[in-house]
């Protein structure tokens, strides 16, 4: 069974940076594309950010193109979210999942997520 936990989110200013963490169990980590996505109350989840399982490919979405970068340490099976000029658009819950395509409607489960809060 799968098993993801995320951390690292806590409160940022507007410009600040904040890096996740995400410890994933139960999968071949080293064979899987790990992502990560959010949501906003009221709002459908979104993807974020994709990285294959080389490590050799990542995918952003466009919204944060240029100022997150996803990263992987295959010897410690975690997934990283480094956010950097966060703006208060960037408030959401962050979930990291075992990636198998942008659309939140191919995931079965997601586990708890990190909430991410950016102050104006």
């Amino acid at each position: 069974q799968v098993h993801l936990v995320e951390s690292g989110g806590g409160l940022a200013q507007t410009g600040g940076s904040l890096r996740l963490s995400c410890a994933a169990s139960g999968l071949t980590f080293r064979a899987d594309s790990m992502g990560w996505f959010r949501q906003t109350p009221g709002k459908e989840r979104e993807f974020v950010a994709s990285m294959s399982y080389s490590g050799r490919t990542s995918y952003y979405s466009d919204s944060v193109k240029g100022r997150f970068t996803i990263s992987r340490d295959s010897t410690e099976n975690t997934v990283f979210l480094q956010m950097n000029s966060l703006r208060p658009e960037d408030t959401a819950v962050y979930y990291c999942a075992r990636f198998v395509g942008r659309s939140p409607a191919n995931y079965g489960s997601w586990g708890r997520g990190t909430q991410v809060t950016v102050s104006s």
